[in-house]
């Protein structure tokens, strides 16, 4: 009988991503954060008792990840404090605060070559720079337009043309803390898009029509990608609730990746969605962590819908 491990090798059948390099762009805002969280892993507490402290565990343990932002914004946190919190809690995985143009060509290959020199191998990349564009076509520019196909489907391109090469390279274990030998080719990408990739009437036409692209690139990436070992797969989040309302500052939708669940009313999330509540950053985390480890190891081109049974519910309705 052939063994497991010749199947999930190089993928630990426990989900650790000990070796792996990241990146995962988009990582200032609230879902970046917590793919970044995830796949770095962090002890949480969760409460205190008599007998001790309720922890939890998200140890994925990747090597190395580089966080990448363009911008500072209404919807983004504090680098310092996401890379100090993450650091203290783990600090077996480097946080690389990284300068990062979703629209740049030049800004990904330079990244790639500055992973592989440091690091001698890529693993995994992450997608979450999404833009959530204008409401309504009246306040939709062509340069509006424009933007939101580079944010939402233009950096998932660049990751499919020049990630893979760099993520089938071998390297033999390095000497850093959660290091692993890689003598296989293999990587996963991971393109954050949302409903709106397979639904119209989400949000605004940018949003819709980008969203769509993203999820084409994915889905054209299978062929692209056979026999690289690479995987290629989308998450389409619903009704994300990031804590932050728009509340006017930001109506045109040119910094949120999200809208605010404060949007949408309790008793419409109840009606209309089959958890009957908005879902967290962490829910979308977590599958990222999952489609970046072994647990997914024979997943490729699909796309994880994340909204509480919402676009099962009301297809024609679907919140976000």
């Amino acid at each position: 009988m052939e063994s497991e491990s010749q199947y999930f090798s190089p993928y630990r059948a426990d989900g650790k991503l000990y070796g792996f390099v990241c990146v995962v762009t988009g990582a200032t805002q609230p879902v970046g954060q917590a793919i970044v969280t995830e796949l770095a892993g962090v002890y949480q507490i969760l409460s205190s008792t008599q007998k001790g402290l309720l922890i939890r565990v998200s140890a994925h343990g990747a090597a190395c990840i580089y966080a990448c932002s363009q911008t500072s914004s209404a919807n983004s946190i504090n680098h310092s404090a996401l890379f100090s919190d993450i650091s203290s809690n783990h600090p077996n995985t480097k946080i690389i605060e990284y300068p990062y143009s979703v629209s740049n060509e030049q800004d990904t290959l330079t990244l790639i070559d500055e992973a592989l020199n440091a690091w001698g191998r890529l693993d995994c990349w992450v997608c979450s720079s999404g833009l959530l564009g204008p409401p309504s076509i009246e306040a939709t520019t062509p340069a509006d337009l424009q933007k939101c196909f580079e944010a939402n489907s233009l950096a998932p391109f660049f990751a499919l043309k020049y990630a893979p090469p760099a993520m089938g390279k071998t390297t033999s274990k390095g000497s850093y803390p959660n290091a692993a030998p890689k003598d296989q080719k293999y990587g996963s990408i991971i393109v954050v898009s949302s409903t709106a990739s397979t639904y119209g009437g989400c949000w605004g036409p940018c949003y819709t029509m980008s969203s769509h692209a993203a999820l084409g690139v994915v889905r054209s990436g299978v062929a692209v990608l056979k026999g690289s070992g690479v995987r290629i797969n989308c998450i389409s989040p619903g009704q994300i609730d990031v804590g932050i309302p728009l509340n006017g500052v930001d109506m045109k939708g040119m910094t949120a990746q999200l809208p605010p669940s404060t949007l949408q009313s309790k008793a419409s999330q109840k009606d209309n969605i089959g958890l009957e509540r908005a879902g967290l950053p962490s829910e979308v985390g977590r599958v990222a962590g999952f489609l970046a480890s072994g647990f997914s190891s024979y997943i490729t081109g699909a796309n994880l819908v994340v909204d509480g049974g919402a676009s099962t519910m009301c297809p024609l309705t679907v919140p976000i």
